[in-house]
């Protein structure tokens, strides 16, 4: 315990927390889930640097993070006090970031890679945890596996053998600089995919981990998302290595966790400057020289350009492992930070754009940078899906940037694209089959039946997971071959949300997967489980109500709608999914209310704005709603639909040139599509 417990105070937005140590146990006296004071004893602590964070334990077995936390840095360095880990940001007792919510709960969030052989435990009929471990921190076993064998025998093998490197060595060329393998080792090595259990923003699908597996078989990674990653690639939010390790042409060159750190220290291989363990494989004379990095000799090092530091949890540095080349340019083009102007900061991107162009023939990372497709992808940029083909088709790019590719294409897809997404489901990537996937959802259902099904036999269990949410609605087309394949993926996917049943969202998934089997009574069941843990569950409200429609149960959708409304008036999902009940029970003028007010809210979504438009276009209002496409136009330039729209309604208004105009532009992004083929010739 670091902590000052000696009857310490912090405030922090006007809650004062109190710290104290009574009879020998620790107690913080803070606010409660109902917002009122209220003292808790304090049973554990984890973490050792730079900070320390608390567990109190619930009477369901719940172990809560206080969100107060101690510094451990020497106080020279600004530590040795309690700090508050969303530092400038109030978080009432409401919010879901408050320490008592399910957010900050430990044996969901923490528990797995802070402690040794974890059994969560949760009893979903009562709502409790029986949470257990074999150690409360990192021990032998939770990396290497049960070690019985090997304290009987010490000469007995582990039961994962995590030597990725085997007799192989790292031999220096000393014309390219570059250190080479002497020989081939394992692919993909074995030790990022062990070590990214704990270091991934990843989610679990199956709680029975087995050593030695790809990562994938038990948990399912994130890929480069927006808010999580820049479109270059480089960190955001906290991912934790391992999406930012596989980017690297490190990590497609055999480098392993261990070439740079030792695994039960967790520091680096050589001591004193960090360069050191960049010299071991890349020649210093080349590579740490000014005619390299334009700087004046030992004024900077090569993590410094190569591996720019983000500060999470308040104190809390943590390198990028994706070891990018500095490319400025991509901040002009897709607003990705650089490291050049993390130092010159009274310089702009173009300043140092200029520079890297001065000093290098050509930089590495070039105009054709991955980022450019990522970033035209996420904005719905024109031309977005054949810059993204491009990517996936481009094998020096690394797997999870071209699994991520596939996850942005958006339908209508052309014929490239379709190609890629088909051919990809062969990949020997599972990340890439896995996004290929979630791509062939805009395929027809009887191709997207043809394309994925033997997906529900792959060897990685989150590729057959995903097969399974691929194919539900399109289960009816599967040939009679691959039902028992789907019947067996689609218990897994079951296994999968049991296995985070204390989640609201996994009940969502549930529930989805019912209405795909056409089991009204059990997905009902499971959106009123989600809204029963999150009143504020927008997708098992929305989707819930969709069902009730569906199943005439229309005052029922209403009210369930209403309700989360007046619980969250902000919810544009929600004012949308009223709208279009209202709309198809004939209240076209309160529809109409409610679609512009979700169009209002999230201005950023596509769909709303075409609803909207559409719906004013249905009730007469045609200049209305000519003027919300044009609008839309400008603001989704990439959008299908709303060009679509616009150019239809045009053409019925006698505007030919103008529904011309749209149309060849929708061509010019969609030139496989014979519907745009035959408006052209209508006109």
């Amino acid at each position: 315990m670091l902590g000052d417990f000696a009857d310490s105070e912090f405030e922090h937005f006007g809650v004062t927390s109190r710290f104290s140590l009574r009879e020998g146990k620790y107690w913080v006296r803070t606010d409660n889930a109902k917002g009122e004071l209220q003292d808790y004893e304090v049973k554990f602590t984890f973490g050792v640097t730079p900070l320390q964070q608390y567990l109190v334990e619930f009477p369901d077995g719940r172990f809560q993070t206080l969100a107060t936390s101690w510094d451990t840095r020497p106080r020279e360095e600004g530590g040795q006090r309690w700090f508050h880990i969303y530092d400038d940001e109030y978080i009432g007792h409401t919010d879901l970031l408050h320490w008592t919510g399910r957010e900050q709960n430990w044996n969901y969030m923490c528990a797995e890679c802070h402690s040794t052989d974890l059994q969560k435990n949760y009893r979903q009929g009562r709502n409790e945890f029986e949470t257990s471990w074999a150690e409360i921190n990192v021990a032998c076993e939770a990396c290497h596996g049960r070690g019985s064998r090997h304290v009987a025998d010490t000469n007995a093998p582990l039961e994962v053998d995590l030597n990725d490197a085997g007799k192989s060595t790292w031999d220096m060329n000393n014309v390219t600089g570059m250190a080479q393998r002497s020989e081939k080792v394992s692919t993909p090595t074995v030790q990022p995919e062990a070590c990214g259990r704990c270091h991934s923003r990843r989610g679990m699908i199956s709680p029975d981990y087995e050593f030695g597996r790809p990562l994938t078989d038990t948990h399912l990674p994130s890929l480069l998302e927006e808010r999580l990653y820049y479109p270059d690639g480089q960190i955001q939010d906290e991912v934790y290595v391992y999406g930012s390790f596989l980017q690297s042409k490190m990590y497609r060159a055999g480098v392993t966790c261990s070439d740079c750190h030792d695994p039960h220290s967790a520091r680096l291989k050589t001591s004193g400057k960090v360069s050191e363990i960049c010299s071991t494989c890349h020649l210093p004379a080349k590579f740490a020289s000014p005619e390299h990095h334009h700087h004046s000799p030992g004024t900077l090092e090569c993590v410094d350009c190569h591996m720019p530091t983000r500060t999470y949890m308040v104190v809390d540095p943590r390198r990028d492992h994706s070891f990018h080349i500095p490319a400025p340019e991509l901040t002009i083009k897709t607003g990705s930070p650089n490291v050049c102007n993390g130092c010159h900061n009274d310089e702009d991107a173009s300043w140092a754009a200029n520079a890297v162009e001065t000093w290098y023939e050509k930089s590495d990372e070039g105009s054709s940078h991955f980022a450019e497709a990522i970033h035209a992808g996420r904005g719905g940029k024109p031309g977005a899906n054949t810059a993204l083909v491009n990517v996936i088709g481009d094998d020096a790019n690394s797997g999870i940037v071209r699994a991520t590719a596939l996850t942005l294409l958006t339908a209508p897809f052309t014929d490239d694209a379709a190609a890629a997404i088909r051919r990809e489901l062969s990949s020997s990537d599972p990340l890439i089959r896995i996004a290929a996937l979630r791509a062939i959802e805009g395929i027809a259902p009887e191709y997207r039946a043809q394309w994925a099904a033997p997906l529900l036999r792959d060897p990685i269990r989150a590729v057959r997971i995903q097969a399974v949410t691929a194919l539900s609605l399109a289960r009816d087309t599967l040939r009679q071959s691959y039902l028992e394949s789907f019947e067996s993926a689609e218990r897994e996917y079951i296994n999968a949300q049991t296995a985070i049943a204390e989640r609201p969202e996994a009940h969502i998934n549930l529930g989805n997967l019912y209405v795909g089997r056409g089991d009204a009574a059990r997905a009902e069941q499971s959106y009123l489980k989600a809204l029963g843990m999150e009143t504020r569950a927008v997708a098992a409200r929305a989707n819930l109500a969709d069902l009730y429609r569906q199943t005439g149960r229309d005052a029922d959708a209403e009210r369930l709608l209403r309700d989360g409304i007046e619980i969250d008036d902000e919810s544009a999902a929600l004012h949308h999914s009223l709208g279009l009940m209202l709309v198809r029970s004939g209240e076209q003028e309160a529809a109409m209310v409610e679609l512009a007010r979700a169009a209002e809210l999230d201005a950023e979504n596509s769909r709303f704005a075409y609803v909207h438009a559409v719906a004013l276009n249905s009730l007469g209002q045609t200049e209305q709603a000519v003027s919300a496409l044009e609008g839309a136009r400008k603001t989704f330039p990439a959008d299908y639909d709303i060009a679509w729209a616009l150019a239809t309604i045009y053409r019925d208004l006698g505007r030919a040139e103008d529904a011309r105009a749209v149309a060849e532009r929708l061509q010019g992004q969609f030139p496989d599509d014979a519907n745009i083929r035959r408006l052209l010739d209508s006109l």
